[in-house]
């Protein structure tokens, strides 16, 4: 069966013939006897098992395999930002473990309070209220459920090629195949719209583009009067796209002007990654649900959550999510050190100071490539799309691919997202010298791939 596009939306997959290859070639027989094993005992999905490699270990910004392999992970299931194994985060787990290893779910702990405490304080605004949740996908169905209590209405506009979650509910508001395919029946009053592209608008370049994006929210909304959210996210992480102030500040007033809330999933973005805590700092606006996951347990424990604003206290008589393990101390104890390291070490300044680093040497690599269509960076999170031909942009897939396989030969990891964009997501603790080292590996694949590989290929 052919590979379709739209299947490499989240990033790259584990069914290809450049993934084979690769492990024919890299891999000993101790490590592909432990693949076939997990493949034996997983049920296989796209993305994941079969899986791609087997590792021991995980410190600092790098992995280690069975072979003895060190690869710097710039994907880290955007996990990461304080990097692995991060001893603050640990002794802080420890401590907690040792006093009060689980919460059950009728009491409450100071570390709770704490970190609710810390968050109100970080966001803006009138975001004063916290919920937690065990994972990111968990606290999506929280703000959904949240938002149909608040407002009486069901119906939600997301965008195509979004990502919140794995769960039925996550992906129907979700817009990838590689989740909804063949799933059946979704959640009804999912109504989706075109994401914010930068890049490759159907809608055309620039501003103008982007202001006909909200013009057919616009449209949507006069139509759809049982709208409760509008819910994306504000920096997409997989192929970093990066909305304009005016576009995030209209958006906001959309949303007021037809009643609706605004849902912003900062689950892989928050915390440090866009070199502030949270994202819509960047545009001056008040969500009214935030959403955060991933590196809140500082890439040990599972934890998420939502912030809300203050007048959204309304469901006290249902329980929005009650799950065994929502308001975890020893998840607490970790989020509050994670948080804690991001401002000791001044990780968001660090973040801010690369993402000029970032766009001045990717910005080198793409006067040097013709395949590099478009650079899009903000504090450490970057995109290079790769294109066959940059006045057409059609998606250079394959040589993408063959990008990843050879970073990952030379001790670099990231994912590629939408078939054709290397994504970067370095830890934050990511130092220059480690940048300078990738982004050396960096400029040789491309070379192999895309100048060294078509001689060889002609001769």
């Amino acid at each position: 069966m052919p590979i379709r596009i739209n299947s490499r939306i989240e990033g790259d997959i584990n069914g290809t013939d450049e993934r084979q290859a690769w492990q024919d070639e890299h891999l000993s027989e101790e490590t592909l006897a432990v693949l076939d094993q997990d493949s034996k005992l997983f049920l296989h999905q796209s993305m994941s098992t079969p899986c791609l490699n087997a590792i021991v270990s995980a410190e600092g910004i790098y992995i280690e395999d069975v072979d003895g392999r060190r690869v710097m992970d710039f994907h880290g299931n955007s996990v990461h930002q304080v990097g692995y194994k991060n001893e603050h985060v640990m002794n802080a787990i420890i401590k907690q473990m040792q006093q009060l290893p689980f919460l059950p779910r009728r009491y409450t702990s100071q570390v709770a309070i704490d970190l609710a405490q810390k968050l109100t304080e970080l966001a803006p605004g009138d975001l004063n209220k916290v919920l937690f949740a065990p994972g990111g996908t968990s606290a999506i169905g929280i703000a959904l459920k949240l938002a149909r209590r608040a407002t009486g209405k069901h119906k939600t506009i997301s965008t195509w090629d979004s990502f919140h979650g794995a769960s039925l509910d996550a992906i129907s508001v979700g817009g990838e195949a590689v989740f909804r395919s063949g799933i059946g029946p979704l959640m009804t009053g999912t109504e989706h719209m075109m994401p914010y592209n930068s890049y490759r608008s159907i809608f055309g370049e620039g501003e103008t583009a982007a202001a006909k994006n909200l013009d057919y929210l616009s449209y949507m909304l006069e139509r759809e009067v049982d709208v409760c959210a509008v819910m994306l996210e504000p920096i997409r992480s997989t192929d970093v796209q990066i909305p304009s102030v005016a576009y995030m500040q209209r958006l906001r007033q959309i949303c007021d002007d037809y009643g609706v809330l605004l849902i912003l999933d900062e689950i892989p973005t928050a915390l440090g990654r866009t070199g502030k805590m949270f994202v819509h700092e960047h545009y001056d606006i008040v969500p009214d649900i935030v959403v955060i996951g991933k590196g809140f347990g500082g890439g040990i424990f599972p934890m998420a959550g939502i912030v809300a604003r203050e007048h959204l206290d309304i469901a006290g008589d249902i329980s929005l999510g009650h799950y065994t393990h929502e308001k975890s101390a020893v998840g607490c104890a970790a989020a509050l050190a994670t948080i804690e390291y991001i401002e000791k070490e001044n990780l968001l300044d660090h973040a801010q100071s690369m993402e000029q680093w970032l766009l001045f040497h990717l910005g080198e690599l793409q006067k040097k490539y013709a395949v590099i269509g478009d650079v899009r960076v903000k504090g450490m999170l970057a995109a290079i799309e790769l294109v066959s031909d940059r006045e057409t942009k059609e998606k250079e897939v394959t040589g993408a691919e063959k990008v990843l396989y050879e970073c990952l030969s030379r001790g670099l990891s990231f994912k590629v997202s939408s078939g054709n964009v290397i994504t970067l997501v370095p830890p934050l603790i990511t130092s220059i010298t480690q940048m300078e080292e990738a982004i050396l590996i960096l400029d040789q694949s491309l070379e192999q791939v895309f100048t060294k590989g078509k001689q060889i290929n002609n001769s």
